[in-house]
This record gives structure tokens, C-alpha cells and sequence, in this order.
């Protein structure tokens, strides 16, 4: 399994910087926004890995274009599947161990 390293240590620098702040102005609508994306990213992750493991064997050959569009795809739907009442529900128990200040950084 192999996990693009880049995209991944820019959007937790992204944020790690953006849960800072919300800590530190005591802002709760940015602190959930800031779990949703967090939930957002896991989800693309896991989604484009759950892809990895569908055949490609058939009549239409897997070209450049598919594979962005499906990049693309697998981005739009985790931000909606993370904003949706309680996604999975991840956000939701990271928003509450934040703002319970069980969690250092």
C-alpha cells in the first residue's frame, strides 16, 4: 500500500496549523471544520485505496484523464460524506476531545 507522502504531510501541516488557531481563539465553528477536514482526508485515503483494489481488466483501458477524474471524484465525495450529519463520526469524537482539552499538540 502506498500512500502519496507529499499531499499527505502538506495537508496535516494545513491542519495542524489551522487547529492551532482555533485552540488558541476558542473558536468551535472553526475547531469542527477543522475535524471535518481531518475526516475528509481520511476518508480520500481510504477511498482511493479501496480503488487500488478493483481489476482493471476489460474493454476500457485505464488512461490518464480516468485517473484524475476518479482523483477528483474520490476529493468531492469524502468532503461530502464528511459533512454530512456525523460522516463517521470521526469528526465528531475528535471535536469533543479537542474542545475537552484531552489532547496536547
Amino acid at each position: 500500500m502506498r500512500i502519496d507522502n507529499i499531499d499527505m504531510v502538506n495537508s496535516t501541516a494545513i491542519l495542524n496549523k489551522q487547529l492551532e488557531g482555533a485552540k488558541e481563539n476558542k473558536d468551535d465553528e472553526a475547531l469542527k471544520r477543522v475535524c471535518q477536514d481531518f475526516e475528509s482526508i481520511f476518508l480520500n485515503i481510504m477511498l482511493k485505496e479501496m480503488r487500488k483494489t478493483i481489476p482493471r481488466d476489460g474493454f476500457i483501458e485505464k488512461s490518464t484523464a480516468v485517473e484524475v477524474f476518479e482523483d477528483m471524484y474520490s476529493e468531492e465525495l469524502s468532503n461530502e460524506m464528511a459533512r454530512q450529519d456525523d460522516g463517521l463520526g470521526i469528526a465528531k469524537m475528535l471535536y469533543e476531545q479537542f474542545k475537552n482539552n484531552n489532547v496536547i499538540l
